[in-house]
C-alpha cells in the first residue's frame, strides 16, 4: 500500500489545522476507527447481498439488526467499535474477527520477542513501552499457544522421497514434568534434498537417547514420505546405529570426523598437540581408506604408547568413519563435519539461554519451532557446488537418485 499523495496530506494539515503531535495522533486514531467501521458496514453488505440504499429491492429475508459495541487494542490505542449484526446471525467479519480484540500485531509482536528467546518480563517491558499495554504471563502463554496448531501441522507435514544428507543430533534441556524438574532430550533432523536446499525434516522431545526412541523418530520420517536416504551424518548418540539399519538399511552412516579428533585431542598433551594433530592429518585426509589405514598405523606406532586412548575411538568405530573415504571431495566436504545442524542447535541454544528451567514440553516445543521457522526463513539457496554433487550421487547411487528425479 503506498503512501498518501503530498497534496491529499496538505490538504488535510489545512483542514484540521493541527497545533501539535497529540492532535496528529488523535486524528489518525479517529481516521483509523472510521476506516475499520466502514469495512465492517462494507463486509455486512456482502453478506446480507444488497447495502442500505438498496434495501427495498433485496431478495433475501435476513436484514441487518443493530449493532453491539467492541473495543479493541490498536497501536493507536484502545478503539471502540460498533459491530454490525444480523437478524439470523450469519454475519462473520473478516476484518475484526469475533472473538479477537486486538488489531494492532501485538500478538505477532509478542511471538517475535517469545521467538528471540526474551523472558516473560522483558516481553512484558517491550510491550508496555510500545504499546501502552500491560501484558501478564499467563497472556504470553496464551498468545503463544496461537502457534500450536501450526507446530502440529509442521511436524507432521509430507516429505520428499528421497534426501541424499539427513543430519541427526540431540540436544538436553530441563523441563518440569509432574512437579519434577528432569532433563530431556530434544532430536533435531535436517536434510538436503535433491535439489540442494536444506530443511529441519522436525523436532521431537523424549526423556533420554536410545535405539527405540530414535527407531520411532525414523519410522515418523517414513510414514511422512521418505522412501530413501543415501547418508546419515551423526555424532555418536546412543542407539542411532542401529535404529538407521533397521528402518534404512541400505542407508550409509558417517560419523563426524570433526568431533572424532576433538575427541582424540583431548587426550594429548599439549606439547604434543600441535606435532600429533600435524601427524594425524594424515589419517583424516588420505584419498582412500587403504591410505587413511597405513597412515593410521604408522601414527599410532609414533604415538599409541603415550596416548593410547586418542587412537582407541577411532578403532571401536572405524565402520562409521571410514564411509568418509569413498567419496570425492565435493561431498566430503559435506559429511566432514556435523557443523551444519549445530548451526541451527547454536539458534537453539541462543533462544533458550535465558531460561533454565522449561514449565512443559509444549513451552520448549514452542519456542524450538518459532526458532527453527526463522532459522529456515534464511535457508533460501542451495549448498554451494550442488550440481557437481548431484552429479557424483548420480554416479554413486545411479538407480537410487535417477527415480526420483
Amino acid at each position: 500500500m503506498g503512501t498518501l499523495p503530498k497534496n491529499v496530506v496538505r490538504e488535510i494539515i489545512k483542514e484540521q489545522n493541527f497545533k501539535c503531535p497529540s492532535e496528529v495522533y488523535s486524528f489518525l486514531k479517529e481516521s483509523f476507527k472510521d476506516v475499520l467501521q466502514e469495512m465492517l458496514e462494507a463486509e455486512m453488505d456482502v453478506t446480507l447481498g444488497y447495502s442500505r440504499e438498496e434495501a427495498q429491492s433485496k431478495t433475501t429475508d435476513n436484514s441487518r439488526n443493530g449493532y453491539s459495541k467492541k473495543t479493541v487494542r490498536s497501536e493507536l490505542g484502545p478503539i471502540e467499535l460498533n459491530i454490525p449484526r444480523d437478524r439470523k446471525g450469519e454475519f462473520e467479519p473478516k476484518i475484526v474477527p469475533k472473538h479477537k480484540r486486538d488489531v494492532s500485531g501485538i500478538e505477532e509482536k509478542v511471538i517475535s520477542l517469545y521467538a528471540r528467546g526474551l523472558s516473560t518480563r522483558d516481553i512484558h517491558e517491550q510491550i508496555k513501552d510500545i504499546y501502552g499495554v500491560e501484558i501478564s504471563a499467563e497472556m504470553v502463554s496464551r498468545i503463544t499457544d496461537h502457534v500450536v496448531p501450526e507446530i502440529k501441522e509442521w511436524q507432521n507435514r509430507p516429505l520428499e522421497k528421497i534426501y541424499p544428507f539427513v543430519f541427526m543430533d540431540a540436544m538436553h534441556y530441563k523441563v518440569r514434568d509432574n512437579g519434577q524438574v528432569i532433563n530431556k532430550a530434544v532430536y533435531v533432523v535436517m536434510g538436503i534434498n535433491l535439489e540442494g536446499y536444506k530443511d529441519i525434516l522436525g523436532i521431537w522431545i523424549g526423556e533420554n537417547e536410545s535405539s527405540k526412541f530414535w527407531l520411532g523418530v525414523l519410522n515418523e520420517l517414513k510414514n511422512r514420505g521418505i522412501e530413501d536416504i543415501l547418508l546419515f551424518c551423526v555424532d555418536g548418540l546412543t542407539g542411532m546405529k542401529e535404529a538407521i539399519n533397521a528402518t534404512f538399511p541400505n542407508a550409509e552412516i558417517q560419523r563426524c570426523i570433526i568431533h572424532q579428533l576433538r575427541n582424540s585431542f583431548k587426550y594429548v598433551s599439549y606439547k604434543d598437540l600441535k606435532a600429533f594433530s600435524k601427524d594425524f592429518k594424515t589419517v583424516y585426509t588420505a584419498p582412500g581408506e587403504e591410505a587413511a589405514l597405513d597412515n593410521f598405523v604408522e601414527v599410532k606406532n609414533k604415538w599409541g604408547k603415550h596416548y593410547p586412548f586418542a587412537f582407541k575411538n577411532w578403532e571401536n568405530n572405524w565402520d562409521v568413519l571410514s564411509p568418509f573415504y569413498k567419496y570425492p571431495n565435493e561431498i566430503r566436504k559435506i559429511i566432514y563435519t556435523t557443523n551444519i545442524i549445530e548451526g541451527v542447535n547454536r539458534q537453539f541454544r541462543k533462544v533458550t539461554k535465558t531460561k533454565s528451567v522449561f514449565p512443559s514440553d509444549a513451552s520448549l516445543e514452542k519456542i524450538l519451532f518459532l526458532a527453527a521457522k526463522n532459522v529456515m526463513k534464511k535457508w533460501t539457496q542451495r549448498y554451494r557446488n550442488w550440481d557437481q554433487v548431484l552429479n557424483q550421487l548420480m554416479i554413486m547411487y545411479e538407480d537410487r537418485v535417477l527415480s526420483h528425479l
